[in-house]
Formats: C-alpha cells, sequence, structure tokens
C-alpha cells in the first residue's frame, strides 16, 4: 500500500509544480514584456518634450511627436465597436444559449466560433473592397475609410468572443434558477432577464472585457480601414473621418525606421501606453468580477 501511495504522490507533486511554473510563467512574460517596453520607451521621455510628446500633431518627419491623436484615435474606434458589439453579443449570447431550439445552438455557436478563426487582413480587404464604398455613399462623405469603418469591422471581430464567453457563462447557471422562477409565475423572457442574466453577471462582463481588450489592440483591419490620418477626434463627428489609432501607427512605421532614433523609441513609447491601456481594462474587470463574487458570498452566507 505504501508502495502504491508513494509514486501516486510524487506523480502528484510533479504535476502540481509544473501547473505552479506555467501559473508564474505567465505573469514573468507579462512582467518581462512590460519591462522590454519600458526599456525602450523611457528614452523618448527624455529626448522629447513632455508638453510636445503629448501635444495634437504627429509628424515625426519634422520632429512631431505628439501622441494625443493616436490614443484619441484608438479610443474613439474601440468606444464605436464597443457600442455596436456589446449589446448585439449579449442578444445573440441570449438567444443560442436561451430562445434557439437545439438543432439551431448545435449550428450557430460552431459557426460563431469559426468566426474568430477569420484573419484580420481578409475582413480588411473587405471592407475597403465593400464596407467603405458603401459607406461614403450612404452616408455622401468623402471617403469610406473612417473611424465608423474600423468599428464596424473591429465589432464584428470582437463579437465572436463576447457571443462564446456569455453562451458560456450563461449555460452554467444550474436550471434550478430558471425552474423555480418559472414556477413563482415568471414569463420565459422575465427568467431570462431578471434570473439567468444577473447570474450570470460576472461571465458576461468577462466576455465584454476581453472583446474590447480584442478591439482595441486589433492592428491590420484599423490600419487599412480608418484612412491613417492622425487628427485630433473630439466629437461624434469625427467617427465619420479618417482617424489613426496607435496599433496602426507602430505597424506602419516600425519595420522604416532607424533603430535607436528619436522616432524609434517613440513608437515604443506608444507601445508602452497602450500596454497600460489593456492592463487598466483588464484590471477593472478582474476588480470588478471580484467584487461581485464577494458581494454573491456574502448573500449566502447571510
Amino acid at each position: 500500500m505504501e508502495a502504491t501511495r508513494r509514486p501516486n504522490s510524487f506523480r502528484e507533486a510533479v504535476v502540481e509544480r509544473l501547473i505552479q511554473a506555467t501559473g508564474l510563467s505567465a505573469i514573468v512574460f507579462v512582467v518581462l514584456i512590460f519591462a522590454f517596453l519600458l526599456r525602450e520607451g523611457m528614452p523618448a521621455v527624455f529626448q522629447v518634450p513632455l508638453n510636445s510628446l503629448l501635444g495634437t500633431r504627429w509628424y515625426p518627419i519634422e520632429d512631431y511627436f505628439g501622441i494625443l491623436p493616436l490614443v484619441l484615435g484608438s479610443l474613439i474606434v474601440t468606444l464605436g465597436a464597443a457600442i455596436i458589439a456589446l449589446p448585439l453579443g449579449l442578444a445573440t449570447a441570449v438567444f443560442i444559449a436561451e430562445v434557439a431550439p437545439r438543432w439551431a445552438r448545435e449550428v450557430l455557436k460552431p459557426f460563431v466560433e469559426v468566426l474568430a478563426g477569420i484573419p484580420s487582413v481578409v475582413l480588411g480587404f473587405m471592407g475597403i473592397l465593400v464596407l467603405a464604398p458603401i459607406i461614403r455613399v450612404v452616408l455622401n462623405i468623402p471617403t469610406g475609410l473612417t473611424a465608423f469603418t474600423g468599428s464596424l469591422l473591429l465589432a464584428g471581430m470582437a463579437l465572436p468572443t463576447i457571443v462564446s464567453v456569455a453562451e458560456d457563462a450563461l449555460d452554467a447557471v444550474p436550471r434550478s434558477y430558471r425552474d423555480a422562477a418559472l414556477a413563482l409565475g415568471a414569463t420565459h423572457w422575465q427568467t431570462i432577464w431578471r434570473v439567468t442574466v444577473p447570474a450570470a453577471r460576472s461571465g458576461i462582463l468577462t466576455a465584454m472585457m476581453l472583446g474590447i481588450g480584442r478591439a482595441i489592440g486589433e492592428t491590420m483591419t484599423v490600419l487599412m480601414v480608418t484612412g491613417n490620418a492622425a487628427r485630433m477626434a473630439l466629437s461624434l463627428g469625427d467617427l465619420f473621418r479618417p482617424v489613426r489609432t496607435m496599433t496602426a501607427t507602430i505597424a506602419a512605421e516600425m519595420g522604416e525606421v532607424a533603430q535607436g532614433s528619436t522616432h524609434y523609441h517613440v513608437l515604443f513609447t506608444i507601445g508602452l501606453v497602450l500596454f497600460l491601456i489593456a492592463f487598466a481594462i483588464n484590471l477593472t474587470a478582474s476588480f470588478v468580477i471580484f467584487r461581485q463574487a464577494r458581494r454573491h458570498q456574502e448573500r449566502v452566507l447571510a
């Protein structure tokens, strides 16, 4: 008996250590990425005056390194994508999990997951050749390569992530919750919106944050369809004008910039800002989820 237990306990200990190492490696990789961006991006703070770095003009040829238009371009495109994708993704997830018949669910969910595998460059080509001309004609604007075009395509790219994760969260809600609500006289829709969706709130919030993270970090699509004009986007009307995002700027200029130059370090500073924004979004989502889980646990104990 003792001889049998020792090999098993040894294997369990090895597996446990491997799992711990894998989890810690993810943290180490994030720290190393941050340290690399910090090392390459911080020289720009000393080479470019802060008021110039936070300026409103991006024209590196004449030593204008204002990153504010790029930050605002990323934010307006991401905000537009979130406004489109979040309600549509939640409604689609609710339909698949709660409304669609079983045969439709078995078709729709794999189809949605396949959409996540479409390369971004393919969507960019579709945006240039199909979507941008339609938007130009319908809205009667000079060009269809606008922030709105980028938002539409990013919303389509974020939808599979939102739908898949939110549908899993809804599916994980115990059946007894639905049965109890129906037994108390609630209708099917009342059960969905007042019982099932609130019970899956943390998973739905995770899906939304992952979708927003996918949108703000996308490169090729926004590089191809947003017009790449580094201008200040301060109003709703700027959604229908060309903009330039942080990711598109890094992708377009990093291959041609001289290594070690001021322009080179400023591009890494943009990457550092993008890293901090994505980190802040994920940290906020984790904090909200932890807070909701703690409140739920307190209610159960009470």
